[in-house]
């Protein structure tokens, strides 16, 4: 079982930064791929940016804008968010999944964090 704890969410005007961070804890030996995925209110969870080792993939709104990095040594993974938007409000979720290739889809990852609440104003 792994668990994951995501963290640094708040409250932003647009063009400011966040950085999230995801900390995992328990059988994380063997190698997992780490992604975010985010939640509009009323709208469905989507795929935001995924990392094994240093390959990365971003959905494409947010290229250039978000970078995801993971500090092994802390076993945590982390969500550079620059120059935010209103569109960006959401709910954040950390996931990982033992196949590390990269998926887009919610259910191929076997564990989630609770979320964290990224709201930022226009």
């Amino acid at each position: 079982q792994v668990q994951l704890v995501e963290s640094g969410g708040g409250l932003v005007q647009a063009g400011g930064s966040l950085r999230l961070s995801c900390a995992a804890s328990g059988r994380t030996s063997g190698g997992y791929a780490m992604a975010w995925f985010r939640q509009a209110p009323g709208k469905e969870r989507l795929f935001v940016a995924h990392m094994y080792w240093s390959n990365t993939y971003y959905e494409d709104s947010v290229k250039g804008r978000f970078t995801i990095s993971r500090d092994n040594a802390k076993n945590t993974v982390y969500l550079q968010m620059n120059s935010l938007k209103p569109d960006d409000t959401a709910v954040y979720y950390c996931a990982a999944r033992r196949p590390t290739a990269v998926s887009t889809a919610l259910d191929s990852y076997a564990y989630w964090g609770q979320g964290t609440q990224v709201t930022v104003s226009s």
